[in-house]
Parts: C-alpha cells; sequence; structure tokens
C-alpha cells in the first residue's frame, strides 16, 4: 500500500531538475563572498520581496533568530501571536540567543490587529522590558495556514512606525499567501522592515531560507548568521535547488492549496469533527476531533498508510505539498475515512 505523507511541506524530495541544477551549480566561498550561486538566489529574493538585500542561511529558524537579534538588544521585548513560530516551534531561542522576552498577544488564527497591540504595548518605565519589535506570521502556521489581509499589514506598518518599532514577518509560507490572494510578494512585505521566507516547505526546495532588508540591516546580520553558525562555505550546492524552486515552483503552489481544500471537503462532514472549510485557505488545515484522541487517530492512520501530525490531544493537522498529487486525494479521503469510523466504533 503506497504511503501517502501529510505530516509538512518539508518532507518533499527534490525534482529531478531541481537535483540537476544543483548537480552543476557554480560554487565557491560563501563566507569569503565568493560562491555567485548564492549571490543570484540573494538578488532573486530580494527582488522578488522588494527589499535592497537578503542573505541566505541553513534554515528559517535561523532567519527568524537572526532578525530577532539584529533588531532588539538583551533585556528587549518582541510583540508576537501566542502560537507564533518563533515564540512556539523554535526553542526559545528569542531568550536564549537574544536575551529577548516574549509578549504574547491573543489572535484569531495567527491574526491580531493595531487594536490588539494597543492593549499589550507597555508604557515606557524603567521596570518594565522595553518593546523593539513586533513580528508577523503568514501564512500562519497554527492558524491553519490562514492569511493575513493586506489592510491589516499595512496598518500594523503605520503603527509600528508611529512608535518607531521594527516590524518583521516570518514568512516561510509568504509564497503561499501571495498565490491564495493574488497578490506580489513585494505587495504584501512593503510595510516590513524585515522578512523571512523559506525555501524548504511549499516550494520543495531541500533547505535553506533567507532574511531580507535594507543593505545596512543584512550587512549587520552577516554578522549575527556567522555567530550563530550559519555561515557555510560552497554553498550554491544547496542554494541552486533553492533558485530553481523560487523560479518554477511558485505558480504551482494553487494546485496544493486545492488539493487541500478538496481532502477538507470530504473529511469535514465525519461524525464528531470540527473542520472549517471557509479556513482552508491555503495548503495546510486541522482538524479537531471532538472526544477522539489526536495521537490514537495519528497511529490508526499510520497503519493505514497515511502519515499525520496530532498538533493537540484530540487535533491532527494536514499539509499538502509538491510531492502530493490530485490523484491522491480520493484515496486519502478513503483511508482517513475509514481510521476515523474505525476508531468511532471502539
Amino acid at each position: 500500500m503506497p504511503k501517502i505523507d501529510l505530516r509538512s511541506d518539508t518532507i518533499t524530495k527534490p525534482t529531478p531538475e531541481m537535483r540537476q541544477a544543483m548537480a552543476t551549480a557554480d560554487v565557491g566561498d560563501d563566507v569569503l563572498g565568493d560562491d555567485p550561486t548564492v549571490q543570484a538566489l540573494e538578488l532573486e529574493t530580494a527582488r522578488l520581496l522588494g527589499k535592497e538585500a537578503s542573505l541566505f542561511m541553513p534554515s528559517g529558524t535561523m532567519t527568524n533568530q537572526v532578525a530577532v537579534r539584529a533588531h532588539t538588544e538583551p533585556g528587549d521585548e518582541l510583540l508576537l501571536a501566542d502560537n507564533a513560530h518563533i515564540y512556539f516551534y523554535e526553542g526559545g531561542a528569542p531568550a536564549a540567543l537574544a536575551g529577548v522576552s516574549c509578549r504574547l498577544l491573543p489572535n484569531a488564527h495567527g491574526i491580531f490587529t493595531p487594536e490588539i497591540l494597543d492593549q499589550y504595548l507597555r508604557p515606557a518605565d524603567v521596570h518594565f522590558p522595553r518593546a523593539r519589535m513586533v513580528s508577523v506570521e503568514n501564512t500562519s502556521n497554527r492558524g491553519g495556514g490562514r492569511c493575513w489581509p493586506l489592510e491589516t499589514l499595512e496598518a500594523l506598518g503605520q503603527w509600528t512606525r508611529e512608535r518607531q518599532l521594527r516590524l518583521h514577518m516570518d514568512g516561510a509560507r509568504l509564497w503561499n499567501a501571495s498565490v491564495a490572494q493574488g497578490i506580489p510578494e513585494a505587495r504584501l512585505v512593503e510595510a516590513f522592515d524585515t522578512v523571512s521566507v523559506c525555501f524548504s516547505k511549499g516550494l520543495g526546495a531541500p533547505v535553506g531560507s533567507a532574511l531580507a532588508g535594507s543593505a545596512e540591516f543584512i550587512q549587520r546580520a552577516r554578522r549575527f548568521r556567522k555567530q550563530y553558525g550559519g555561515g557555510m562555505r560552497q554553498a550554491g550546492i544547496i542554494a541552486a535547488g533553492a533558485l530553481y524552486a523560487l523560479q518554477e515552483h511558485r505558480a504551482r503552489l494553487s494546485e496544493d492549496h486545492a488539493n487541500a481544500q478538496a481532502l477538507a471537503e470530504g473529511l469535514a462532514d465525519l461524525p464528531g469533527v470540527d473542520l472549517d472549510l471557509s479556513g482552508v485557505e491555503t495548503n495546510i488545515f486541522y482538524m479537531n476531533l471532538g472526544g477522539l484522541s489526536g495521537k490514537a487517530y495519528q497511529l490508526a492512520l499510520h497503519e493505514q498508510g497515511v502519515e499525520v501530525l496530532a498538533t493537540g490531544p484530540n487535533a491532527i493537522r494536514v499539509v499538502t505539498h509538491l510531492d502530493f498529487q490530485s490523484a491522491q486525494v480520493d484515496e486519502a479521503i478513503s483511508r482517513m475515512r475509514n481510521a476515523y469510523l474505525g476508531l468511532k466504533q471502539d
């Protein structure tokens, strides 16, 4: 029985064309500024995002944490959603690496407004940490792949500028938001000082992320990349995969979104399942299983040859991606329904 893997969009394998691009990449020592393929990737990323420069790094965690460190000083405070990747999935790095505390904001599917920030921004007082930075995650992973409205992003930009705060976007899946909303990436991040983007999720590259911003900021970030161990030598081999993905795989993200919608439609009527079809905007959705255990359902699906991740006591996450084809949708629905109904009977 062929396995169907819906755990994450990070599980994809490089396509033959991507492997060829990597195998023939022109390389040099990137720490010394000599790798032409890395340089090409950084220029193209900055162009797409409408920023002056970008910096290639091994992971999105590193790009986010270098941004935090470069925007702040120890003792500062970062404001972000209470389910944000930077806080939830990056090992406590703001505190460990930058000495920064996190002010956690209530949100709707990962999205908050200036009105929320007004309530949580501390007054200037020597007793309190100094607010220095606001971070947005677009799309929101734990928010179910939701896209931030452009007008909210613009309002946040105005709010932070008025208060002289820095605004960062964790745009690991910004490419998905751009395709889903039909808005160029540069427009979505126009109000932001910095943006982190990932090549190894929806775009299907084997590794790599980039941080973009002003030329001055990226020069400062380069120091912290080195300090955090992110300086790479002949990195053009992996940068070539990322550059190929950036040029060839962005438009096809709409296929992943359509497959996620079709999967969700085939599962939403299961008894006891809470699945908001209107919220399936990109390639991620969550199933709340009512009284059933998320871990038990994950194990039951494993027996059916379907891999997912339990994300809570009674919830699982489903993620479509480059290696999951539309021809597999009906089979995935059948196996997932059978496993669920079997658990309900037990």
